[in-house]
């Protein structure tokens, strides 16, 4: 054999096999790894865009629920405003009726077409004067009740009531608190 017929091996073609094997090794090895955080990453950002998507809805019913607070305080308000006695019960009647409008505004819908909320509970309540309070308390069977002396006298100082008051003292305290009572009485 011949020295000059053998070609000396590429050096070259040789180190880019052996890097390109090890490369080939390299990410055959590697990409296990990889594919195992891509889909550790992948469930992650799963569970967060749940969770996000669970506090948008919950953000969505706080706001609703505080929406229909809001609306049932102003309808309450407006009834008591408008002298309505058994709020409660004028409340549930007219609660339904009563919607919030594209601009903010509480509507209702009425016979006679959308009115503002202060013109419905107020056509509400003419319509409906069982929900006020009697104008002529009584009726057949209550008595009279027991008259106190006038309050010509004027109200009594509850900071001069004490132990050891005169006895004139006291009878006119008491008087007074049976006249303030019977008003109050009178008016339920």
């Amino acid at each position: 054999m011949d020295e000059t017929d053998s070609k000396p091996p590429d050096v070259e073609a040789v180190v880019r096999q052996v890097v390109e094997e090890y490369a080939r090794r390299d990410q055959a090895k590697s990409e296990p790894a990889y594919k195992a955080e891509l889909l550790e990453e992948r469930k992650r950002r799963e569970q967060l865009e749940k969770r996000v998507n669970e506090l948008v809805e919950e953000n969505q019913r706080s706001r609703q629920m505080a929406e229909e607070a809001e609306r049932h305080a102003t309808i309450r308000t407006e009834l008591q405003r408008l002298g309505v006695q058994k709020v409660d019960l004028a409340f549930k009647a007219v609660r339904d009726d009563v919607a919030r409008a594209e601009d903010g505004r509480l509507v209702a819908r009425g016979e006679s077409g959308e009115l503002g909320l202060k013109e419905y509970l107020a056509s509400f309540v003419n319509a409906n004067p069982e929900f006020l309070p009697a104008r002529i308390s009584g009726g057949s069977g209550v008595t009279a009740g027991q008259k106190g002396p006038a309050s010509g006298s004027g109200s009594v100082d509850l900071d001069r009531i004490k132990p050891g008051m005169s006895r004139e003292e006291l009878e006119r305290v008491r008087q007074e608190i049976v006249r303030v009572a019977s008003q109050t009485l009178r008016g339920l």
